[in-house]
């Protein structure tokens, strides 16, 4: 009987438990939802930052710039990392750029060359855009004042459109002309016992030589050259006519001092003043009117002022009619790919919908990739041309359209790249290893068993027989003529010409315009221009940019969205400017990192040679 009843106690109380803890859980819900809401509802409320009167723009040139907004992992990681680093997508620092042009709010831009971030890898093609951003800014009215500690080649290429330039007098200035060092890993893999062997077609296609070769081949060797030689007389140019020195006297600067310290580079008119920051900081007071008891200038950032909504300077648009922009950068991977490359499957999707949409008039085409996979270039390019049959479709170039990214980019309307863009590299690979040797070295060895001659031939065990190199060669035969056709037809060049031009060779916009393999030298602003005008919109349109990333609202409850939902970890050691030997590790861990998304379906690529730095 008292078991019964310490029976029914414990069920009575187990039960009481149970029942308070499930309505404290509703009511915690619900507190938690109501103040959700109410800070949902506070933020909508939020008018952003404010411009004060006689502001000044400040652009720290370490900002991360890349063609796609910032995921949301990226920004997740950022959060929980505590990483300071800026990251602006190139449309955001160009919008906003133009909005403070039209702004009588806006006095001035600074330009902070106070920092160097390792993870800046834009390109000068970018730079470029920003750079005449900048110029028309200063022919408004708007002063440039840019300040530095140290400046390499890139910072300075942005700084020397401004005004006054201001060095630290214990500053120095790096001009000393561009140079490209690949790594190359024959040695170490013959040491090692892994076995190349290579099927290419086009004497230029330098994306095999770093595991066969250990340096440059004569004819990589002259491409490289005639390139670096492209981009560095465009530098010379732009510079030269910013800070009224003729192109002569920076490349004697370049040959004779390379590295000059601050009064150095103020007597050869490099920079105008010598002077610390609060010195800068006084005269920016002094442009924006601050009180002698203000501790700065008037100001607000590049990223604060980029999210601020104003109609009436006319940046903004609505419109019912879409021109549509599709970043496709990074790596051309098959299938549907993660952040930071070009599932090809993932943006044949894209396209098919933009084709069916309506409201879309026209689409641009924004490339920034050096190729990869040719299966998935194909399986772009093919809803590239058929969007292109039902509405416009421009291309245009950012820092390096090749390869793959030239493969999905010749059957369009126009093209347009930059001067400094690195394109074309009209050519295909493959890369077969086997690892017989290393195995053997080891105490293992393989036996096969087959029912027909070639059933094996994807083995890793062994080196391909010359038989079956000639089935590889014939098929990277086939797929390179592919890619010929396409580009006579696409640009309406006879094929003989483009079989003379193709090779693998890379060129820069420069060259690219003059042998026909782009339209118009231009920005991503030009591209657009020109397919508001194919579309005969006048001035009645609206940008959509794809992949689209979904809300804030999206990202919290977990919706599904177009974006690739992968993290990559970034560790905080990684943002600071490397030493020289953690730098070579670094290029070593890229061509390693390249081997890794190699997942064509066929084994055959469309690529820049691996990971062509201009430093």
């Amino acid at each position: 009987m008292t078991n019964n009843k310490n029976m029914q106690n414990f069920i009575k109380q187990t039960f009481a438990s149970l029942l308070g803890s499930i309505l404290g859980l509703f009511i915690f819900f619900g507190l938690g939802t109501t103040g959700l809401l109410v800070l949902l509802f506070a933020a909508s409320k939020d008018t952003g930052p404010e411009v004060k009167n006689k502001s000044v723009l400040v652009f720290d040139l370490s900002t991360k710039i890349t063609d796609t907004k910032p995921s949301s992992g990226e920004l997740l990681q950022k959060a929980l990392s505590g990483t300071e680093e800026e990251q602006m997508s190139l449309r955001a620092v160009l919008d906003a750029l133009e909005k403070a042009r039209r702004d009588r709010r806006i006095v001035g831009i600074y330009l902070d060359a106070t920092r160097n971030s390792a993870t800046n890898n834009a390109g000068f093609a970018t730079y470029k855009e920003i750079r005449q951003a900048l110029e028309k800014c200063r022919a408004a009215g708007k002063k440039i004042v840019a300040y530095g500690v140290g400046w390499g080649e890139r910072e300075y290429y942005l700084s020397s459109v401004a005004d006054t330039v201001v060095l630290n007098p214990l500053g120095a200035m790096e001009v000393n002309g561009f140079s490209s060092q690949p790594i190359f890993l024959a040695g170490a893999l013959e040491k090692y016992g892994i076995g190349v062997q290579v099927v290419r077609v086009g004497k230029f296609k330098g994306a095999v030589e770093p595991f066969v070769l250990t340096k440059l081949s004569p004819e990589n060797r002259q491409q490289t050259q005639k390139l670096l030689d492209d981009v560095w007389a465009e530098w010379r140019n732009a510079v030269g006519s910013s800070r009224k020195i003729t192109p002569a006297k920076l490349q004697a600067i370049t040959d004779n001092q390379a590295f000059l310290e601050a009064q150095q580079a103020k007597t050869n008119g490099l920079v105008d003043k010598v002077g610390y920051f609060d010195e800068v900081v006084a005269d920016l007071k002094q442009l924006t009117g601050a009180d002698k008891d203000e501790k700065s200038f008037r100001q607000i950032s590049l990223s604060q002022y980029a999210q601020i909504s104003d109609r009436s300077l006319g940046t903004e648009r609505s419109s019912k009619n879409k021109i549509a922009v599709v970043y496709a950068e990074g790596e051309i991977v098959d299938g549907q790919g993660d952040t930071g490359e070009i599932g090809g499957d993932r943006f044949a999707k894209i396209f098919r919908k933009l084709r069916q949409e309506k409201d879309v008039k026209a689409v641009v085409l924004r490339i920034n990739s050096p190729g990869g996979s040719a299966t998935a270039a194909e399986v772009m390019q093919r809803e590239v041309r058929l969007t292109r049959e039902v509405k416009p479709v421009v291309i245009s170039m950012g820092d390096i359209a090749a390869s793959g990214g030239y493969w999905i980019a010749s059957d369009s309307n126009r093209i347009f790249a930059e001067p400094n863009t690195i394109t074309g590299s009209i050519g295909v690979f493959g890369l077969l290893f086997n690892a017989q040797k290393l195995a053997n070295n080891n105490g293992i060895a393989w036996d096969s068993v087959k029912t027909g001659r070639y059933a094996d031939s994807q083995t890793v065990s062994r080196p391909k027989t010359n038989q079956e190199l000639a089935l590889y060669q014939r098929m990277v035969n086939q797929i390179y003529d592919t890619f010929l056709d396409k580009v006579a037809q696409g640009r309406k060049i006879p094929q003989a010409k483009v079989a003379e031009i193709a090779q693998g060779r890379v060129w820069s916009g420069t060259a690219a315009k003059s042998i026909g393999l782009i339209d118009e030298i231009g920005g991503l602003d030009a591209a657009i221009a020109y397919a508001a005008k194919q579309a005969k919109l006048g001035k009645d349109w609206e940008l959509q940019e794809y992949p689209r990333l979904s809300s804030w609202g999206e990202r919290f409850f977990g919706e599904v969205t177009e974006e690739v939902k992968t993290v990559v970890a970034l560790n905080r050691e990684q943002l600071k400017t490397p030493d020289l030997l953690t730098a070579e590790f670094q290029k070593l861990q890229a061509e390693l990192a390249t081997l890794q998304n190699m997942n064509d379906p066929r084994g055959v690529y469309a690529r820049l040679p691996f990971n062509l730095r201009i430093e």
